[in-house]
């Protein structure tokens, strides 16, 4: 390998002890004070125990190289895992395209260590760079004997359980994050008036934000209407001073049990004596109570659109709630979009029973998230039909008013109308299935950049209500005969590179630059879309008929399509984004704010920082790769 030779370090490993560092004809001093000051800022190093940190850090080594040194070839063995300490460093995947630039502070090469020893990367220093190595026999034997290191290190998403538990739940999960308060000198009437016009039963009495006291309805009725006080009388006379609280790391059974014991309905959560929210038993309550089959039953039995309205609105507290039973991205997402394929089928039901029994045999099919059993708690419709090719023009009417009843009742329980009009009351989506084969067969023979992007749609259909049988020749003919197409796959892929990554080469993340959601990234667009588009692409390369993003990484491995240790990381990668994903838009619902899929960096760690950083580099080299027309990786 290119670049300057390493500079030992002693290994003694004694506090205080110096080594030299040649710089440009100047020497540096570094200290093990210093090395520990360094990696002390650090993860994961900030969270290992000193004595170990010292152990570790009598291990490192020293490289200097200059500016447009190589640090490592592609497929080189690795000497270990690097710590850039000073200059920057650039990172250049197996097609020489630049994915990372490095600064201070940020380590390399833990992937190649994690797989066999070889680096997956190239690396070359931008400017004079100073790094810290930790061999690769030291940094196993770390993963194998520090649980910080492994967590830090270690990409893959642990098993999580699948079942929401009051005993498994912490209280930040439960709470919610904005209370209602007022100074201590508020009078009685003002405070009642806060509470009925918010709706709560509580109010918490704050001073600079600390937590002086809490009234409820209870003291309100009892102390002041019941007692005769004046409406002027202060708040802080009613109050219950100092109450008891809770942190926000506290789990459900503890907010349950101090209930039961106190003879008390809302409990504050506090921490480092500031209010940072309530639970109250009807949040407990409303926890216990809510789950997917509850929805699906009472939609199943509605009535009518308004009544289905009713439910569909407890969707962003059922993501809350299975996101807080800490259940994995794809759980979630299947069961929301369960009560929206149930509220479909029911709109289809009450339509036959409006318009009468259909005139020939149909199918509605959803795409996009729905399609793809993907939906969260922001989600449109997608939807088209499928008519029996004995279908007359007389009998279009019926499908008409069908596809209108349906898609309305839709947009009133929440799923707006979709933007690009891609719904079943757009005649070009309600046709004969033989209209249907004519689709697929010109968008594959013609692959323009319309039918580009409707393709993409389209490959997404899942049936929801009617005939099956009208779609499942359909599917697996277009299959064949798209994958033959090396033209149109070529297409499909430049098609789907479009959605990047939000890597910004210096500062971690490509923010949006303006508008309302500026300093952002976009978690869908740029994070979990670029996996669909690339799971869709193996998809299609293997002729498979799975239409669920993981479903179908999972039978690309499989079918060989993709390789077990590409298809690995890109699973964990799209694992932690649709995660971080559901995870903001749970804690947007916990604050009473419509979930959205745009999340400030700054409000991530720097660990939760450092492993989404690395899942889009993670994808950003799929995306290379399946761009020089590499399904496979090695």
């Amino acid at each position: 390998m290119g670049g300057a030779p390493l500079i030992p370090r002693s290994r003694a490993g004694l506090p205080g002890r110096d080594f030299l560092l040649r710089m440009k004809g100047h020497a540096m001093t570094l200290s093990d004070t210093s090395l520990m000051q360094f990696l002390s800022a650090i993860h994961p190093y900030d969270s290992m125990e000193p004595a170990a940190l010292q152990t570790l850090i009598a291990s490192f080594d020293v490289r200097e190289i200059a500016a447009g040194g190589m640090i490592y070839a592609l497929d080189d063995p690795l000497d270990g895992l690097f710590v850039v300490y000073r200059g920057e460093v650039e990172v250049r995947d197996e097609h020489d395209v630049p994915i990372s630039l490095l600064g201070p502070r940020n380590s390399f090469g833990e992937r190649g260590l994690l797989r066999d020893g070889t680096s997956l990367t190239s690396a070359r220093a931008v400017s004079d760079t100073t790094l810290l190595i930790l061999p690769a026999e030291r940094f196993h034997r770390a993963m194998n004997e520090d649980p910080a290191f492994r967590r830090f290190f270690n990409r893959s998403r642990s098993e999580r359980p699948n079942k929401a538990s009051l005993a498994t739940t912490r209280v930040e999960s439960l709470m919610a994050t904005m209370p209602l308060t007022c100074p201590s000198d508020t009078d009685v009437q003002s405070a009642a008036r806060l509470m009925r016009d918010a709706r709560v039963s509580s109010i918490c009495i704050t001073e600079g934000g600390t937590l002086k006291g809490i009234a409820t309805i209870r003291d309100l009725s009892g102390k002041v209407v019941g007692d005769g006080l004046p409406f002027d009388t202060p708040i802080s006379r009613v109050m219950t001073p100092g109450p008891v609280t809770l942190p926000p790391s506290a789990i459900g059974s503890d907010v349950l049990h101090m209930m039961m014991e106190r003879r008390i309905g809302h409990i504050p959560v506090t921490q480092v004596g500031k209010l940072v929210g309530i639970v109250t038993q009807t949040d407990l309550t409303r926890f216990q109570a809510v789950s997917s089959a509850e929805l699906v039953s009472e939609i199943a039995h509605a009535g009518s659109a308004e009544d289905m309205a009713q439910v569909t609105r407890r969707i962003p507290q059922l993501l809350g709630q299975l996101v807080a039973g800490g259940n994995r991205h794809e759980v979630i997402t299947r069961l929301i979009t369960d009560v929206a394929d149930t509220a479909t089928r029911r709109l289809l039901a009450l339509a036959e029973e409006q318009f009468g029994a259909p005139p020939v045999p149909y199918l509605w099919l959803a795409c996009g998230s729905q399609g793809r059993q993907e939906q969260t708690g922001v989600s449109d419709q997608d939807n088209c039909l499928f008519l029996d090719d004995r279908v007359t023009e007389p009998d279009m009417p019926y499908f008409e008013a069908l596809a209108r009843f349906v898609c309305d009742g839709l947009d009133t329980c929440g799923y707006v109308y979709c933007p690009g009009d891609m719904m079943a009351t757009n005649p070009r989506w309600r046709q004969p299935v033989r209209v249907w084969r004519e689709y697929f067969t010109s968008w594959i023979k013609t692959p323009s950049p319309e039918a580009q992007m409707l393709a993409s749609v389209m490959f997404d259909l899942r049936p929801i209500g009617g005939a099956k049988g009208l779609f499942e020749d359909l599917q697996t003919a277009t299959l064949r005969k798209a994958s033959a197409n090396s033209i149109f796959v070529a297409h499909m892929v430049s098609n789907s590179l479009k959605h990047t990554p939000p890597l910004g080469l210096l500062r971690g993340f490509a923010t949006i630059r303006s508008g309302e959601h500026k300093n952002m990234i976009d978690l869908k667009h740029n994070g979990v879309v670029p996996v669909v588009d690339l799971a869709r692409i193996y998809a299609l390369q293997g002729k498979l008929t799975a239409v669920n993003t993981a479903a179908r990484l999972d039978a690309a491995m499989e079918a060989g399509v993709l390789s077990k240790s590409g298809g690995k990381d890109l699973r964990d990668a799209y694992d932690l984004i649709a995660e971080t994903r559901l995870e903001h838009q749970a804690a947007q619902v916990r604050a009473g704010i419509i979930p959205d899929n745009f999340l400030s960096p700054t409000d991530l760690s720097d660990f939760e920082r450092s492993h989404l950083r690395d899942a889009f580099v993670v994808i950003k080299s799929l995306q290379s790769a399946v761009g020089h027309g590499r399904g496979m990786l090695s």
